[in-house]
């Protein structure tokens, strides 16, 4: 075991920002290890140094093994999104954090932010931003080199979210500290250093959708137009579906994208998958992510096709199975995690029958419920009901609920 092993914090300042006490412990420890900016910092230390490169495996064994004393060197704040949280399970460090990028942003924009939405789009796809961030008053953006700013700017205004004025942070604390007040227009429009936090804020509110959107509000095939899972009936699907913030959800048939785009806005940290065998379908779904501010993967093809191209899901939504239900079924069941649930919406006996015996041969726990929905129409000025389409909603469980 070391005598002791300390991770501290420290900001682009280098020394100079550290407390006396921390300056003392590097100079006395005999490795010090660190990114090779954070290294540069201390050209007076003469003891060993050891740069952090690549994965972190191989210096995690070699740091475990050691009797010296070690302080290892980090951005900011170790605990938020940083090393600290990986190798404080690993190494028994004692951890002194700096003011991480995202405070020292918030201190230069003199903005409180203990509201505010944190998310990291450094090493991460873009893809699902848009529900993450929607309706959200602050959001503070951790970036990197493909995710820039600029990229960031663009992606807003594809999505219709020009509410948001930006604030962009750049080099905190170093030499070339630059700090701007932004519209998303100038944004994309401008260049920014590699090191920077944006921060977004609402110039107004606009309030997220509630369950249920109206069936009016979705691009629909025309001169089909109608085919679409029914708000009445989506509500109820989506309430069998169980979702949760970071459910993973697959949406087979998806056509205008109803039910994805729901299941997007609920399951706004998780992610959402959707297969669509027509061409036409596909393209309303696509322009209905970008007006009902969801992104999430949707892609051409007849399920049980391409499923392998998506991550195992919480929660399966069946619109339509194409004639070819058994094989479905079984691959559906088999991806499905343990106490996930598959939703089928079924308008015959007929299919009602097989697909009920399909799912308990695949040993799901089956339950059925029969939605009868009559809506008020005004007939001169009198009222009568229409009724809209009977189905049969099918929930398959797999596995014992916990």
């Amino acid at each position: 075991m070391t005598n002791w092993m300390k991770m501290i914090g420290i900001g682009d300042n280098g020394a100079e920002g550290l407390l006396p006490q921390y300056i003392e412990w590097i100079n006395e420890c005999d490795l010090l290890v660190g990114g090779e900016r954070h290294l540069e910092f201390f050209p007076m230390f003469k003891k060993e140094k050891k740069a952090i490169k690549g994965g972190l495996s191989a210096l995690t064994a070699e740091i475990q093994q050691e009797t010296r004393n070690v302080v290892i060197l980090v951005s900011g704040d170790p605990l938020f999104y940083g090393l600290g949280g990986v190798l404080a399970k690993k190494l028994p460090l004692e951890i002194y954090p700096y003011t991480s990028s995202v405070q020292l942003a918030f201190s230069r924009m003199q903005e409180s932010w203990q509201d505010a939405y944190i998310v990291s789009l450094h090493g991460r796809c873009i893809n699902g931003f848009a529900q993450k961030i929607d309706g959200r008053k602050k959001i503070a953006i951790l970036t990197d080199e493909i995710n820039t700013p600029q990229a960031i700017a663009k992606y807003l205004r594809k999505f219709s979210m020009t509410e948001y004025d930006a604030f962009v942070a750049e080099n905190l604390q170093g030499e070339n500290e630059r700090c701007r007040f932004l519209t998303l227009t100038d944004m994309e429009q401008t260049s920014f250093s590699p090191l920077n936090v944006v921060v977004l804020k609402q110039r107004e509110a606009v309030e997220r959708s509630s369950l249920g959107i109206p069936d009016n509000a979705f691009i629909q095939r025309k001169p089909d137009k109608g085919l679409i899972t029914k708000k009445e009936i989506r509500t109820l699907c989506l309430q069998e579906l169980g979702l949760k913030e970071n459910s993973i959800v697959w949406d087979i048939g998806t056509c205008t994208g109803s039910v994805a785009i729901e299941a997007a806005k609920i399951a706004r940290e998780g992610a959402v998958y959707a297969i669509e065998k027509n061409e036409k379908d596909l393209e309303n779904c696509l322009e209905n992510q970008l007006k009902h501010r969801t992104d999430f993967v949707a892609v051409l093809g007849k399920a049980p096709e391409r499923l392998n191209e998506f991550p195992d899901p919480h929660a399966i939504f069946i619109g339509g199975n194409g004639g070819n239900m058994e094989h479905l079924l079984q691959t559906c069941i088999s991806r499905l995690q343990l106490n996930g649930r598959l939703v089928m919406n079924i308008a015959t006996i007929e299919n009602l029958a097989e697909a009920q015996q399909h799912l308990k041969a695949l040993g799901c726990d089956v339950s059925i419920m029969q939605a009868q929905i009559s809506k008020s129409k005004p007939i001169l000025n009198l009222t009568r009901f229409e009724p809209l389409n009977p189905i049969f909603i099918v929930t398959a469980k797999k596995g014992i609920e916990k």
